[in-house]
């Protein structure tokens, strides 16, 4: 077995079966805090032993329910000590949890239960039980999580009281955003988890320079999503304070608060936060304003090997003056790195942050790779890329310069889809459907989507993120743009949020004037209102759904093309 082999020439420390692993260093954890919810009315924490306790009374629960190993549990809930004490105990009494997005749409979650037929539903409140069984009246064996930890019922479980995983036991489905038709759901093994813990642990040991002390990491992302569940159970493994977010309209707040080392986060949130700073300083203008104007374009020009006479003096009195104090106002005075992932970050807006001094880490993966495959190493950073694949991991292009990848973190298949996953998996590689190049160095970046080329009826293929991304640029405001033109003669875009037309012409004339003939935008679409979960443009993840979009302007792309022709 390939994965078994290289999984054990590379990391033969992981830990196959992590949750004894993780239960017993929660035992021995003394009183430190290692979950905390950040609340409105202050943080509720518990320690090792007490997080254990929870595990335990849900690990009583599920025995009392006669559950039998390979059933499905769904958690249907938000972040919480809970949530996590459940995922847990699932787990470790040999089932298989999958976890589910709260905030989704509920016919798109029945869609996925009724895929995977959970012999247990564990809802977040009433109003999830509710809207569930309005949708799905049929549904059987509903529980409310708060009802689980009021349950006495069951053996008195205890850490030595796991079952010995096998590698190749299935211990979670986590179902992918699912871009254009269904999502579907991803079988993650023993194997599959167990060496990415310990892949992602000895990359933080690099970042922490393998200090003592508990790391401190602050989370918002939903554990439904595979990086940020791979991210909770990595905290558990190295015994950090995992510090929960419990409302996204305080992430800023609470982030500074919490003085994290280290913040796993989505680019989208980057563009946010650099965003509000240049509001925050132009609005309060003066002399901050004009250091930090001035600092920034003589960072700039020095990377470039641009600089001149006065860009020191520029920049000297930015990394006193202004630059640190961004740096602690916005994220305390511990952060280590920010670590980014889950789609494209632009290469400016890791620049800006290297700029004020917080490192960039990027990360590369997908939901069939649990959620990794390269990560860069703190100590050689490439703005742009996403560092090299992680231990045990082998990665290389094939047809299309399409990624491919082999390793212990490649998933076994989708749950009862066989043609997708013989698809998905051949000769041995999985086919990411991801574009991509790597150098001399081994770090890689990924350059697009192959189902999303555009092909001209030229004959051009034309690739549309690296596009989309040079267009955003221009048009800080924008909340998406979507290339368009598969099939057509030319290029157009559709562009969404509050942008006036004359600036949206503007930024595409700078587009245009550095890109070759049969890449460039010839007409446009300004739709005001940014598209959404909810109107089913995005996916949960946050990722377009181009032929929902597609479908949705239908009527407005076909005028556009015939106004154009016309003229």
């Amino acid at each position: 077995n390939l994965q078994l082999e290289l999984s054990c020439r590379f990391s033969p420390k992981f830990p196959m079966n992590f949750p004894d692993d993780i239960l017993q260093r929660l035992a021995a954890a003394g009183d430190l805090p290692r979950l905390q919810e950040l609340r409105q009315e202050g943080p509720c924490s518990v320690n090792g032993p007490e997080l254990l306790r929870l595990t335990n009374k849900a690990r009583n629960f599920l025995a009392a329910e006669n559950l039998q190993p390979g059933d499905r549990c769904a958690l249907l809930a938000a972040n919480s000590i809970r949530w996590i004490a459940v995922n847990l105990a699932i787990i470790a009494e040999g089932l298989i949890a999958v976890p589910l997005y709260a905030r989704q749409a509920m016919s798109e979650l029945v869609t996925v239960m009724k895929d995977c037929t959970p012999s247990l539903v564990i809802c977040g409140d009433v109003t999830l039980r509710d809207s569930l069984l309005k949708e799905w009246p049929q549904a059987q064996s509903q529980i409310l999580l708060d009802d689980i930890f009021a349950s006495d019922s069951g053996r008195n479980a205890a850490p030595n009281e796991l079952p010995r995983l096998e590698a190749s036991a299935p211990v979670t489905i986590i179902y992918t955003s699912g871009t254009s038709g269904e999502a579907k759901g991803a079988i993650l093994t023993a194997r599959n988890v167990g060496h990415i813990l310990q892949c992602t642990s000895d990359r933080l040991d690099l970042l922490m320079n393998n200090r003592q002390a508990q790391d401190r990491v602050f989370h918002y992302a939903p554990f439904c999503f595979a990086a940020s569940w791979i991210t909770m159970l990595t905290s558990l493994y190295r015994g950090s304070l995992f510090m929960l977010n419990t409302d996204l309209s305080k992430i800023a707040e609470q982030m500074r608060a919490a003085e994290p080392d280290y913040i796993i986060n989505v680019p989208a949130l980057l563009e946010r936060m650099k965003r509000a700073v240049d509001e925050q300083l132009s609005k309060s203008g003066g002399l901050p304003l004009r250091i930090y104007l001035y600092g920034k374009i003589a960072w700039l020009r020095q990377r470039a090997d641009e600089g001149r006479l006065t860009d020191k003096f520029w920049l000297a009195l930015a990394n006193t003056l202004v630059f640190p104090t961004i740096r602690k106002k916005m994220l305390g005075k511990n952060l280590k790195a920010l670590i980014c992932g889950s789609a494209p970050l632009n290469v400016e807006t890791q620049l800006y942050f290297v700029m004020l001094g917080i490192p960039v880490l990027q990360v590369y993966g997908l939901t069939e790779t649990t959620a990794i495959c390269t990560l860069d190493d703190p100590r050689h950073v490439e703005p742009g890329r996403v560092g090299p694949a992680v231990a045990g991991t082998e990665m290389k292009l094939g047809a299309n310069d399409e990624v491919l990848v082999r390793g212990p973190n490649v998933f076994p298949g989708y749950w009862n889809r066989p043609v997708e996953t013989a698809k998905a998996l051949q000769d041995g590689w999985f086919h990411t459907g991801d574009q991509g190049e790597v150098n001399a160095a081994g770090n890689w970046k990924i350059t697009g989507r192959i189902k999303n080329l555009i092909i001209l009826s030229s004959g051009h293929n034309v690739a549309p993120e690296p596009i989309e991304d040079k267009l955003s640029q221009y048009l800080p405001n924008a909340q998406q743009v979507v290339l368009l033109g598969n099939g057509r003669g030319y290029l157009t875009a559709l562009i969404a949020g509050d942008i006036a037309r004359d600036d949206a012409q503007k930024a595409i004339d700078v587009v245009n004037a550095q890109t070759p003939h049969y890449k460039q935008i010839r007409a446009f679409i300004v739709h005001p209102e940014s598209f959404t979960v909810e109107s089913g443009l995005l996916t949960t993840m946050g990722k377009l759904k181009r032929d929902a979009i597609n479908a949705r302007f239908k009527a407005e792309i076909e005028e556009m093309y015939r106004v154009k022709q016309a003229v």
